[in-house]
């Protein structure tokens, strides 16, 4: 899953926009710089489960559903079993 950075930069910043706040205000509450909140949202670093932490708090969700796969996600496929290529590889 090397991906995980770049749906985890997707969920922060879908989520930062909803709730209709900026990368600065984003840091202020999580308490982390904005540069780095920057860094995480183009998925540049690759932020520690403390940082993961942080930054759900100060988007007021859940850690996981910052790391909640898009529904077209290929792991998906491999974890219900179907396989775009039709094997049932296991």
């Amino acid at each position: 899953m090397e991906d995980l950075p770049d749906i985890l930069a997707a969920n922060i910043r879908r989520l930062r926009r909803e709730r209709g706040i900026t990368q600065e205000d984003l840091a202020h509450r999580s308490g982390i710089d904005r540069s780095y909140v920057g860094q995480i949202e183009r998925a540049e670093h690759k932020a520690t489960v403390v940082t993961l932490g942080r930054l759900a708090q100060a988007l007021k969700v859940l850690p996981g559903d910052l790391l909640t796969l898009p529904s077209h996600h290929p792991y998906l496929s491999e974890l219900t079993g179907s396989h775009p290529n039709g094997d049932d590889a296991g």
